[in-house]
């Protein structure tokens, strides 16, 4: 019997996926586990994904790790997550160069420790010209306060004469997003069975797909992320059209 991968119709890739990647505190708490130590056993996950987004040659692959409302959380397990962000990108980079990975971030990184500056800025620099999987990460990210931020840069922009109200369109807002120039998710994935955004994209996934699975983030594999493709497959999209999409290769 073929895998997963191999079901998969290459010439039907959708070009960006984005990933809500929830259950950590769970699948600890189901072990009897601080919920940190769900976190520290999610960097593997994370791993495998970007591996198989590579492998497909996907175009940006956008992973939500830390949202606005997470500094709610208690402070140990913020503290601990944002060790974790620094030590990814530091385990991680070489991997990221070697195969041709280029890295991003969506969200406000002034509101990020002052110890995660040099390694963002590193990352960043080092992959800026790979020209392979965008790897976008969200991190003090939320899509409310992106628009807010849009909103506000549009509005000083019309104020000082620079912009007339006639010009602003879609188009616009979206330049002014975290991710501009990035093409909206075709498809995003949430795992941990909750169905819901969370604040993730509310812009840019207004036509996307939703895929949602049981499976907590620290057990999502290859073959999950496969399956999600494959049933992405499946579907017919039409964004708003009678008949479904052209699909292009």
């Amino acid at each position: 019997m073929p895998s997963n991968r191999e079901l998969i119709d290459r010439s039907r890739m959708p070009k960006h996926v984005g990933i809500i990647m929830d259950g950590n505190g769970r699948w600890a708490t189901e072990r009897l586990y601080p919920r940190v130590y769900g976190h520290r056993n999610a960097v593997k996950a994370v791993r495998a994904t970007v591996e198989a987004a590579v492998e497909l040659e996907l175009e940006v692959l956008t992973l939500y790790a830390f949202s606005t409302e997470n500094w709610q959380r208690p402070a140990q397990e913020v503290s601990t997550l944002m060790d974790l962000f620094a030590e990814y990108l530091e385990k991680e980079l070489k991997t990221m160069l070697e195969n041709n990975v280029r890295f991003q971030v969506a969200g406000e990184r002034e509101g990020l420790p002052k110890f995660l500056q040099q390694p963002l800025d590193h990352a960043l620099d080092a992959t800026s010209e790979n020209t392979g999987l965008l790897l976008n990460l969200a991190v003090n990210y939320g899509g409310r306060a992106e628009l807010l931020r849009a909103l506000k840069q549009i509005s000083s922009l019309v104020q000082s004469g620079k912009l007339s109200v006639e010009e602003i369109d879609e188009t616009l807002i979206s330049e002014h997003t975290y991710t501009p120039g990035v093409p909206d998710p075709d498809l995003i994935i949430r795992t941990s069975g909750e169905q819901r955004l969370s604040n993730f994209l509310i812009w840019q996934a207004a036509y996307s797909e939703y895929f949602f699975t049981d499976v907590l983030w620290p057990d999502f594999d290859k073959e999950d992320f496969f399956q999600a493709l494959l049933e992405f497959q499946k579907r017919k999209r039409r964004l708003g059209r009678t008949e479904p999409l052209k699909e292009t290769a």
